[in-house]
């Protein structure tokens, strides 16, 4: 039922999870800065938080996870990116309903629709933009 899940994809997973833990790191800190010290809006602030991190993560992942070689950065910059926002609005979603519909703590709701998205950006990448 799992042949899918090999040695080889299981490290990439891994290396992703490594990727996006580095991410965490980021984009709690530029979402704190920009919302506790800049005063921006809680889900503004969540936005640049989350962008700044995803295009750290880009270079990271093509360079050591995906070991891409596509010449063509842009576009495949582009990919990241595209699946990166639609990973946004599932992380802004995620967070706003444990915020608002249950009255959770902003940053445990953030962590919680980070997993979400790591699964989400890691299976869209693979099939998509590291193809």
């Amino acid at each position: 039922m799992f042949q899918f899940l090999t040695r080889e994809l299981i490290i990439k997973f891994l290396k992703f999870g490594a990727v996006g833990a580095s991410g965490v790191i980021v984009d709690f800190g530029v979402t704190y800065v920009s919302k506790e010290l800049l005063k921006i809006q809680k889900y503004v602030a969540n936005a640049i938080g989350f962008t700044i991190a995803a295009s750290c993560n880009y270079f990271l992942n093509r360079w050591w996870t995906f070991h891409s070689n596509n010449p063509d950065i842009g576009m495949e910059y582009t990919r990241f990116l595209f699946i990166s926002i639609l990973g946004l609005g599932i992380n802004t979603a995620v967070i706003w309903y444990l915020v608002s519909k249950h009255n959770r703590n902003f940053y445990i709701s953030k962590l919680f629709a980070i997993g979400i998205v790591t699964i989400w950006n890691f299976i869209l990448n693979l099939i998509f933009t590291f193809a």
